[in-house]
């Protein structure tokens, strides 16, 4: 009894040794892994990686194969326990995608194969534009901006500027589709030029948009009174002369004046004249 329960309990044992054998007494191959060893799973035109493809353990010689997508790419023989080193160059779309490799002996049936992994190409982003469904604006009005960048790999980083101020959180958008924003106009100091810039994976390059003006669509009121002058200006060199101009005061609210240029004609009967101007802006 004691003797069967030694062969029993040993039986397991003496048959993994087996599996891990094959018909010739070498030691069967395990699943190789695959590792990239140079450059990035994120790669570029004309970029080169290096991938190694190694199984431990395994009796050497052993041969390794890499494929893409089931495909045979390339293959190489090892006579000792060092990795198959195969390296790629990113030429076009097609050669990204996933790889994996497979390990075995020569001239044996069956093989292991490997881990995947994949290769995605990413590409440089497009000049964005900037751009408003309304391109006037008043006090107390929201508006939007929106900023699009057509081409470049996903996903792709927003931001928005005005002058050399950054006036939003920056907006990644991993679908084609445009970043927003809404801004709120409260005063002359929202007017200005606005920008945005793009970026994405793509190894140091931003890309700026065109500028975008926002126009006045209606007064603005101010804080301070407007006060009549009286100024005389000479005019030389021109058809008409003017001797003077006069600036009507205006309620304390609005920051627009009238004013009138009188002229002097000079052809003989003819009456100086008043040109009357509006909406000119009065700043400080």
């Amino acid at each position: 009894m004691f003797f069967l329960t030694i062969l029993l309990f040993s039986y397991p044992q003496m048959s993994q040794q087996i599996q891990k054998t094959t018909a010739n007494g070498k030691e069967m191959v395990s699943n190789p892994k695959l590792v990239l060893v140079q450059g990035t799973l994120n790669v570029v035109m004309e970029q080169n990686v290096t991938l190694s493809c190694l199984s431990q353990p395994g009796s050497p010689p052993v041969r390794y194969t890499l494929f893409k997508h089931n495909q045979q790419v390339s293959a190489l023989n090892r006579s000792d326990s060092s990795p198959a080193l195969f390296t790629l160059t990113i030429s076009s779309a097609s050669d990204v995608g996933e790889y994996k490799c497979k390990a075995e002996y020569n001239n044996s049936s069956g093989g292991k194969y490997s881990n995947s992994l994949n290769f995605t190409l990413i590409e440089p982003i497009s000049k964005p534009v900037l751009s408003s469904p309304t391109s006037q604006a008043k006090q107390g009005q929201n508006v939007t901006l929106s900023c699009f960048s057509e081409n470049g790999s996903l996903p792709i980083t927003y931001l928005f500027f005005k002058g050399t101020q950054n006036i939003s959180p920056q907006k990644t958008m991993q679908k084609r589709e445009a970043a927003v924003i809404s801004l709120f106009i409260n005063s002359l100091s929202d007017f200005g030029t606005y920008k945005c810039k793009a970026k994405n994976s793509f190894p140091n390059i931003t890309k700026y948009s065109n500028g975008f003006n926002f126009t006045l669509a209606e007064k603005f009121k101010s804080t301070r009174p407007s006060i009549g002058l009286t100024s005389t200006v000479n005019a030389e060199e021109s058809e008409n002369e003017i001797i003077y101009s006069e600036i009507e005061p205006v309620r304390p609210e609005e920051e627009y004046i009238n004013f009138s240029i009188i002229r002097r004609e000079e052809e003989k009967g003819k009456e100086a004249r008043a040109t009357v101007y509006s909406k000119v802006l009065i700043r400080d």
